[in-house]
This record gives structure tokens, C-alpha cells and sequence, in this order.
């Protein structure tokens, strides 16, 4: 694997939800850039193809099933790392649930809600905790947080996008506690991304795309160089922060412009 840069060279990087989509973008693009990488994923198999692809490329990796609801799984993920590469000093939360909502917001299930919140916010909540003395140890750690325009503003889904924004918040938080010691917490905040999550729904993609000021959605590696930029020393002194890669969606309300229109040619 020829890297892109070599910003990452002998860094280790522990990734949630790696085995396909963003994540598994995100360790491709780690691992280009010089980075060690362990690929963990609820399902073990996901996540052993996407650490053969890296290695096939020439990368280092290797995989692990995690559950990130689950506390033991999560500490054995991160020691796993830390005995395998020697070191820790990347942690990228990407590991999400989402469920559809109910037709009326009174009849979203407790159990639902809940599900949400533990995988895509406590799950990170867990990484971070256990990951957090390898990353202070390392003297250059940085947690990479997987965000969603979804947690600034309404895009649909009551639990996904109050667990995003808790992350957001989180991230904030753990910067200012984590700073001092040396690590960097920031979030990432896509908007649609072209992922497996929308297989056999390209024309909703298409209708999404022009509603966007760059005229397209997302792909995962559009998400993947911002995760790397945020864990490289190019962030050195970024912390604490939100970078939104959205096409520029929450800052141009594309629809409502051309809704106002008059000149056909112009919209």
C-alpha cells in the first residue's frame, strides 16, 4: 500500500463499525497513510474482509468482533490493540444504531430509544474510557468522533440524531478533560453519505444530491481524509471542534433558494 502521506507512520488506530461504510473507508485511509489499524465490528466477518483488503494493499491491520454496548468486549478490543501494535493513539468512534421512527412520536418504544442511545452515544461513551490512558500514554493521542448533520438540525430520526448531538456534546467535553493530558476529542458531522444503508435506494440519493450546494451526496472516503486530517499532527492544535463534511448543506439551504426563485434560468 503506497501512502497518500505518511502523517500516520507508526501510529496505532482502533476503529468502531469498521467493517464496512465509513469506517471501513476510514481504516483504508488510516492505514495509507502509515497507520496500524485493528478493524472491529459487531459482525467478525465484516470486519476480517475489510482488515484482509488493508493487508492485501500492502497495510497493517487486523480485525476483532466488538460489541460496543457491551463493557468487556470493549476492553478486550482496546487491550487487544494495545498488545498487538505496542501502542494506542488513535480511537475513531464510528459504531451507530438507528431504527426507523414510529408514524407518531407516541409510539417510539422505550427499548428502541434505548438501543440508539447506548450503541451510537454510550458506545463511544465506553471506547473512549477504556481507550483513554493508552492515548495519554502515547503523547500524541486523538479520539475521531463520527458525528451527523443529523445532531444540529432536523433531518428525521427522534433517537439517531439526540444521540448524535449527545456525542457532539461529549466530545466537547472530553476535549476540555482530555486536553490537558495531551489527547484531541473532535467529531466529524457528514451529511449523506453513500453507503450500504441505502442499497436499493439510489433515486432517493439522486433527489438528496441536488438539494446539496456541491450537487452530490457524500461518499465514504469524503469522510475517511477528514478522519485522517483530525487524527494526524496536521490537527495538532484542533480540539474540541465539530467539522462538518456536508457538502455544505446546513450552511446553504439549497431548496428554499430555488423555491424563491423567479428566473428558471437562474435556479
Amino acid at each position: 500500500m503506497t501512502p497518500r502521506l505518511a502523517r500516520l507512520d507508526g501510529y496505532a488506530a482502533l476503529l468502531t463499525g469498521a467493517g464496512q461504510g465509513i469506517g471501513a473507508a476510514a481504516a483504508r485511509r488510516l492505514a495509507s497513510e502509515g497507520a496500524a489499524v485493528l478493524v472491529t465490528d459487531l459482525d467478525a466477518d465484516r470486519a476480517a474482509r475489510t482488515a484482509a483488503g488493508i493487508r492485501e494493499a500492502g497495510g497493517t491491520a487486523e480485525s476483532l468482533a466488538c460489541d460496543v454496548g457491551d463493557r468487556a468486549a470493549v476492553g478486550a478490543a482496546v487491550a487487544h490493540a494495545v498488545d498487538v501494535f505496542g501502542r494506542l493513539d488513535v480511537l475513531v468512534n464510528n459504531a451507530y444504531a438507528d431504527h426507523e421512527d414510529a408514524p407518531l412520536f407516541e409510539d417510539e418504544t422505550d427499548e428502541m430509544w434505548a438501543r440508539s442511545l447506548d450503541i451510537t452515544l454510550t458506545g463511544a461513551y465506553r471506547c473512549s474510557r477504556a481507550a483513554l490512558p493508552h492515548l495519554v500514554a502515547s503523547g500524541r493521542g486523538a479520539i475521531v468522533n463520527i458525528g451527523s448533520v443529523n445532531g444540529e438540525q432536523d433531518f428525521g430520526g427522534h433517537a439517531y440524531s439526540a444521540a448524535k448531538a449527545g456525542l457532539a456534546s461529549l466530545t466537547r467535553t472530553l476535549a476540555g478533560h482530555a486536553g490537558p493530558r495531551g489527547v484531541r476529542v473532535n467529531l466529524i458531522a457528514p451529511g449523506t453519505i453513500r453507503t450500504d444503508a441505502w442499497a436499493g435506494r439510489e433515486d432517493s440519493l439522486e433527489r438528496a444530491g441536488s438539494l446539496y450546494p456541491l450537487g452530490r451526496v457524500g461518499e465514504p472516503d469524503d469522510i475517511a481524509a477528514a478522519v485522517a486530517f483530525l487524527a494526524s499532527p496536521d490537527a495538532a492544535w484542533i480540539t474540541g471542534t465539530t467539522l462538518r463534511v456536508d457538502g455544505g448543506l446546513l450552511a446553504v439551504n439549497t431548496g428554499f433558494r430555488a423555491a424563491m426563485t423567479t428566473d428558471p434560468e437562474t435556479r
